[in-house]
């Protein structure tokens, strides 16, 4: 299966079993022979896959380079990107040399972002290899690190040139990991695709993993092609992510994984949005009892306004106005503008 993502620079995401032995073939498609490539992976995902990778580009006539950093949302920093700055010009890279990514969302995030920054922007192509890049962060062409103050907060829109996603490294994802993936998936059902929604409830949506994938990827690539720079439609993706990110801040992004974050805050959304009467009644239980289902926690030990708090350097903020993602039906979002003093009122 093949999606073609139209943006300014269009680019396939390619969703096939055994996809990591074409890693140099399809990098052929667009790049020179001879080029130097830097394989950016992490200590989880590289003794698994990264030799793999690597002989597959060699193969292809490219020079490989590896830099791994230690795995976890704590390498997702400024420090380490210099780090990968000081590899590439080690190695002589330049604007006709590009990055891959190997891992997860973590790796593609900081990958992408050296990529788009060193020497004002050079090429990069994309292997997720968790359920949670595989389905959301490696499509899309956000990039980017986080600070002590909030998640993601420095970043830059760079799409990469392919997107290769092996449904086959998911068998090797650890258990946890797999269930935070499923809070992107649980979110795609909630915000566009209802019958998703409803095979989640059923507890079907499973027996076809790569549809899933192609359903929720398809979905991202709309809305990324419709708005790329994320300032209209696009936000409805941040369903569940203003208190997700708000919660990862207050855990000092340590003890609380993104798709976790992310179902607590969709509970929260559609909480705000029953008692604001754009949400039907009963949906904040209906997500709550799918979330459950795949083993995902439902709330937190913080308070609604600590949360609130927490939002402050949301980047869909304007000022002190948050939009909300909330649903006005299973699988119909709208974007909600609500003042953090409204919100905290509305929910004492």
């Amino acid at each position: 299966m093949q999606l073609h993502v139209q943006t300014a620079q269009p680019y396939q995401v390619y969703i096939e079993k055994g996809v990591l032995d074409r890693v140099g073939e399809i990098a052929l498609l667009s790049r020179r022979v001879g080029a130097k490539v830097m394989l950016i992976s992490e200590t989880n995902v590289f003794p698994l896959y990264g030799e793999r990778v690597k002989r597959s580009l060699e193969q292809a006539g490219f020079s490989v380079s590896v830099y791994v950093f230690p795995a976890g949302e704590g390498s997702k920093q400024i420090a380490t990107v210099c780090d990968m700055y000081r590899a590439l010009a080690e190695a002589g890279f330049t604007r006709t040399d590009f990055v891959v990514t190997l891992g997860g969302g973590v790796a593609g995030d900081m990958g992408g972002f050296a990529a788009a920054t060193y020497l004002r922007g050079i090429s990069f192509l994309q292997i997720p290899t968790s359920l949670l890049a595989q389905v959301d962060a490696s499509v899309g062409g956000k990039t980017g690190v986080d600070l002590p103050f909030g998640k993601n907060l420095v970043g830059a829109f760079h799409q990469p040139f392919a997107v290769l996603t092996d449904p086959e490294t998911l068998q090797t994802l650890p258990e946890h990991y797999f269930r935070d993936g499923m809070g992107e998936v649980v979110k795609y059902g909630c915000i566009t695709d209802a019958p998703l929604f409803q095979a989640l409830e059923a507890g079907t949506a499973l027996d076809n993993l790569e549809d899933v994938l192609t359903r929720c990827i398809r979905c991202k690539k709309e809305l990324v092609e419709q708005d790329a720079r994320d300032t209209g439609r696009r936000m409805i993706l941040n369903f569940g992510h203003t208190f997700g990110h708000a919660l990862e801040k207050l855990h000092g992004f340590q003890d609380l994984a993104h798709g976790e974050a992310v179902g607590i805050g969709m509970v929260m959304a559609c909480q705000v949005g029953e008692r604001l009467g754009v949400t039907p009644a009963g949906t904040a239980e209906r997500v709550l009892a799918v979330l459950r289902q795949y083993g995902l926690p439902t709330e937190d030990r913080f308070t609604w306004k600590e949360v609130v708090d927490a939002t402050a350097l949301d980047k869909k903020s304007d000022g002190e106005t948050l939009r909300l993602i909330l649903l006005s039906a299973v699988g119909e979002s709208v974007i909600y503008p609500i003042t953090r003093e409204q919100l905290q009122t509305l929910m004492e």
